[in-house]
């Protein structure tokens, strides 16, 4: 089978940043052996074969959502690599990608420019968009407005109707309400069945996973502590947080 996402051993730092003047934010930057790091990724290495469904599972601060983010070019791995094997990528969280004094609206547009979509393409999609989303008047309101259900819906709607090779899903399927997490889980569940698309979905949702993955690798402090199928790795899992 052909590799879509091809991630060899990956690190990923984080600098503790303190209180301190400008002067000294400045010299923070410096590479300084006394500067404190914490390790969200140690040294994983993995491959998701095109078309396949990959959750990714682990308690909070394993690494999950830093993962995600450097698989969408958000974050630079400070050690390995990660080849999408020139696919393109979209990656679906709260709080990644819009502009806040933006319209919802305006925001469908910088966000598919930003996913290599053409004016043209966005223009013949938006009202697809906008009528998933279930926004009424909100789209054309500032996104600083939006609550958390509202600001997952559009971001659903957004990946979901602008369709990437790569979709990586961070926890968004079980934001907002009852009605609309169904209508997204079935829409996931639409995509999904296109052999050619890649996803991976971090969630703390064992169900979830079970109902859409082909694999599952379990993240614990940064590093994969198992992987595999999920009817494997859930159980142990599931018995390990008990």
């Amino acid at each position: 089978m052909e590799n879509a996402i091809t991630v060899d051993k990956l690190y990923i730092n984080y600098k503790y940043a303190d209180k301190r003047s400008l002067t000294n934010a400045l010299k923070f930057w410096k590479k300084d052996k006394d500067d404190k790091s914490f390790s969200a990724v140690k040294g994983i290495s993995f491959s998701v074969q095109k078309g396949e469904i990959l959750g990714v599972i682990g308690k909070n601060g394993s690494g999950k959502s830093t993962l995600l983010r450097a698989i969408a070019g958000i974050f630079s791995p400070d050690k390995g690599s990660i080849d999408l094997h020139g696919n393109s990528v979209s990656l679906l969280s709260i709080g990644v990608g819009f502009q806040k004094q933006m319209t919802g609206r305006e925001n469908i547009f910088l966000s598919g420019l930003l996913l290599g979509f053409s004016e043209k393409q966005i223009n013949e999609k938006i009202d697809e968009i906008i009528e998933f989303a279930e926004l009424g008047d909100f789209i054309n309101r500032p996104v600083k407005t939006y609550s958390s259900g509202m600001h997952s819906k559009l971001a659903f709607s957004i990946t979901a109707i602008l369709e990437t090779d790569i979709i990586l899903i961070d926890e968004v399927l079980s934001v907002g309400d009852a009605r609309f997490k169904k209508k997204s889980f079935e829409k996931m569940k639409e995509l999904i069945l296109d052999s050619n698309r890649t996803v991976i979905i971090v969630s703390h949702s064992i169900e979830t996973l079970k109902q859409l993955c082909d694999k599952v690798m379990w993240l614990h402090d940064g590093e994969i502590k198992m992987q595999g199928a999920p009817s494997e790795v859930l159980p142990v899992y599931e018995a390990f947080m008990t």
